[in-house]
């Protein structure tokens, strides 16, 4: 029997409606170990100089994250120990304390695993390349609050191919369409616990298409 069967009696409504929402962001012939290495022959880049050509792109995304901090008056927090907090929990004091306007609200930094690229000679065929890999880098996290799509984050690793992660949640977009067209609501957390036009809600959510996002 499903939840909204057994509980009906004690539901006012019910709505469907996007999550948690993840996006990847990629390099096009950056992403895929053979195209790097298309990219380094095509630049006249030697092979075994990858991690040469890889580390003044590292060190403008320190720099720039460290220029973004600084003009909006934050100080970027280095989580020593993985799981010593929430980043959640954190966000949500800061909140808390400066407010809801949309804006940068956070910068995290963090030694995490990333994808990345090996060097490779391979002695059967003669050939020279590079293989996928994965180790340790430095990312960024900054914490933004969107006008239209509430509390967001953006992921940034610092080794090259810098794939890229972006976060939003479904929810926060379905409360702002609610707020333009008058529609009450009350929300704790991610859940919403009661609507008052939850028809409306749920064409309004209907509407929603995450392909737009990529605009």
């Amino acid at each position: 029997m499903l939840i909204t069967e057994k509980y009906k009696k004690q539901i006012h409504g019910k709505i469907s409606c996007y999550d948690r929402i993840i996006i990847q962001g990629v390099i096009p012939g950056w992403c895929y170990a053979e195209g790097m290495t298309t990219y380094l022959y095509s630049n006249n880049i030697k092979i075994f100089d990858y991690p040469m050509f890889a580390k003044p792109l590292n060190d403008q995304i320190r720099v720039n994250a460290e220029k973004i901090a600084k003009d909006n008056n934050l100080e970027i927090e280095f989580i020593r120990k993985p799981g010593a907090f929430r980043k959640d929990d954190r966000i949500k004091q800061i909140i808390s304390e400066r407010g809801n306007h949309p804006g940068l609200i956070h910068i995290f930094s963090a030694m995490e695993t990333c994808n990345t690229y090996k060097p490779w000679h391979d002695k059967a065929s003669g050939k020279t390349y590079l293989k996928p890999d994965t180790s340790k880098c430095l990312h960024y996290y900054f914490y933004f609050i969107d006008k239209e799509l509430g509390l967001c984050y953006l992921r940034v690793p610092t080794w090259s191919p810098f794939r890229l992660q972006f976060y939003m949640n479904g929810h926060n977009l379905l409360a702002t369409k609610l707020k333009k067209h008058n529609i009450s609501y009350v929300m704790q957390d991610n859940a919403f616990l009661n609507i008052s036009d939850f028809d409306k809600a749920q064409e309004l959510s209907d509407k929603i298409r995450v392909e737009d996002l990529w605009t």
